[in-house]
């Protein structure tokens, strides 16, 4: 008898919201009906409102059920489910959900289908094929490659990934570095994690891929604490891709050698910023540095070093297996191929979304995400994490791509979107904004440092009503102040949200003063 496949995400999301407490129990009940199964913990699909999403495998293809609870299953087992039969929790075939469906999946196509340790799986469904023609290529082909494609930093700088790795390349040192930076601390961001967890063998693929390119032996992913489930995934598939000589020396008979490691981040927000990352990564305070020099002449333990997000190394694989015309064929603008764009906030559909960019805000709001949970009309929506601008209806039409939301002051970040409904203050946003750029600040710069404490005691000072008109001009040359003088994104952008806040909801800022 043929053992029925049943996938339990071991996902981060998943498991918070009890996915491992079904293992045991849906084995018992199977072995009580004599049915034999085969249980596979597979990553996240990004439905994350159905979470935990469990799929059958039936001879139509993979059936949804969730979110399952423990209380769900002797309900699930009399209905049949594990024939693929029809409850009201199921779903139907996983890969017809319309969220699902209408993306475009490049980058996380293999997410949640595969077993994330299983390097036969991965090679089975496309992986290695970029690392395979990579090894037939020189370094300038290969970065060719990935300059022609437009890949630009996934991780909110939109930098163009060939000419950082072309920086690398032609620097003379001997020993040069490959850093993936998975501090992924943006509020309301989850696609490192998700891919990650997922499907680990893409990041060390793209890494050996950007090593290869530039010449670097040595490649370090550095993960934030908050993560453990993705450091623990990360190093056991560092061991199987070394035990299956995809790194250490010699790989696969090409003569090339690759070591990677995986480091625990220090916990603060600001490391994700790459200099101060490296810095934490060499054991020291996460600070950032004094640019110039850039990490590509002067990074790692002073040697150049490529510094890339997470979903744009994991990208590398697609773009030299595909070609970069494939993978520039996808998108708007300059903006090329696609974005995971995560869902979070104030939404009934939470989760990650993977589209070309030039979708609109609205089309993920409304067709994905299926508008506010608690009902009420959206009012605002911040893109990019806690430095991006709140955008107002009117913008929400506008082309998700680099250009044209620079074009608004906007940004689209790592691809974070958090929408409130219209009982939010956006005075009360403005000033965790500012607190939040208080608390994580490094200190290093005083517009920083100290100007957004000053500026949490302004906003402070304006939501109380006092001297309303004198402390907004105040407010509005303190943001000039921070943006023109701090010395990195955290406080050159933290005003963003603050002033796009006062902009465009002016009301929430005009209150008659409180009498205490």
């Amino acid at each position: 008898m043929q053992r029925v496949k049943v996938y339990i995400p071991m996902d981060s999301a998943a498991v918070a919201m009890g996915a491992n407490e079904l293992v045991a129990p849906i084995q018992k009940m199977a072995l009580a009906q004599d049915i034999s199964i085969e249980i596979i913990r597979n990553g996240s699909r990004g439905l994350l409102w159905l979470e935990p999403l469990v799929e059958i495998e039936t001879p139509k293809g993979r059936m949804g059920y969730g979110p399952v609870t423990l209380e769900d299953l002797p309900g699930l087992f009399n209905a049949g489910w594990l024939s693929g039969h029809d409850h009201p929790l199921s779903q139907g075939i996983t890969d017809d959900i319309p969220y699902l469906k209408n993306q475009e999946r490049l980058t996380f196509k293999r997410v949640g289908i595969i077993n994330p340790l299983s390097i036969q799986d991965y090679a089975s469904h496309g992986g290695w094929q970029g690392l395979e023609k990579a090894l037939t290529l020189n370094d300038e082909a290969i970065i060719n490659t990935i300059t022609k494609s437009g890949l630009r930093g996934r991780g909110g700088a939109a930098f163009p990934t060939g000419i950082k790795w072309n920086t690398v390349r032609q620097a003379q040192d001997q020993q040069k570095y490959i850093v993936a930076n998975a501090d992924e601390g943006d509020s309301g961001t989850f696609s490192d994690r998700i891919l990650m967890e997922g499907d680990p063998f893409s990041l060390i693929e793209g890494m050996i891929i950007a090593g290869l390119a530039v010449n670097a032996s040595k490649g370090y992913i550095y993960v934030r604490s908050e993560y453990p489930i993705a450091i623990e995934t990360l190093q056991k598939a560092v061991d199987i891709a070394t035990g299956h000589h995809y790194l250490g020396s010699n790989i696969l008979g090409s003569g090339f050698s690759f070591e990677l490691e995986v480091r625990k981040g220090a916990g603060a927000y600001i490391c994700g910023e790459e200099t101060a990352l490296l810095e934490s990564l060499e054991g020291k305070r996460g600070v950032i540095r004094y640019k110039p020099p850039l990490p590509a002449i002067k990074g790692f333990m002073g040697m150049p070093t490529v510094v890339n997000n997470v979903v744009s190394l994991a990208t590398v694989p697609v773009i030299l297996a595909q070609g970069a015309d494939f993978y520039k064929n996808f998108g708007s603008g300059k903006s090329y191929g696609t974005l995971a764009f995560q869902l979070a906030g104030n939404i009934k559909r939470g989760g990650l979304v993977e589209k070309a960019f030039g979708v609109s805000l609205k089309e993920l709001l409304y067709d994905y995400g299926g508008g506010s949970e608690d009902g009420l009309a959206l009012k605002a929506v911040q893109v990019g994490g806690p430095l991006g601008a709140y955008l107002s209806e009117k913008e929400w039409d506008i082309p998700l791509d680099y250009e044209a939301y620079s074009q608004i002051g906007a940004m689209v970040g790592h691809g974070g979107i958090v929408a409130f409904s219209e009982n939010t203050d956006m005075a009360e946003m403005a000033e965790y904004a500012m607190a939040f750029c208080a608390h994580e600040s490094c200190g290093k710069c005083t517009p920083c440092r100290i100007g957004s404490k000053r500026g949490v005691e302004t906003i402070v000072k304006i939501r109380q009503g006092i001297q309303t008109q004198e402390n907004l001009a105040l407010l509005e040359e303190l943001c000039d102040t921070m943006i023109a003088g701090s010395l990195c994104a955290l406080g050159g952008m933290a005003p963003y949200p603050v002033m796009s806040a006062v902009n465009k909801y002016p009301q929430d800022f005009r209150k008659e003063k409180v009498q205490l």
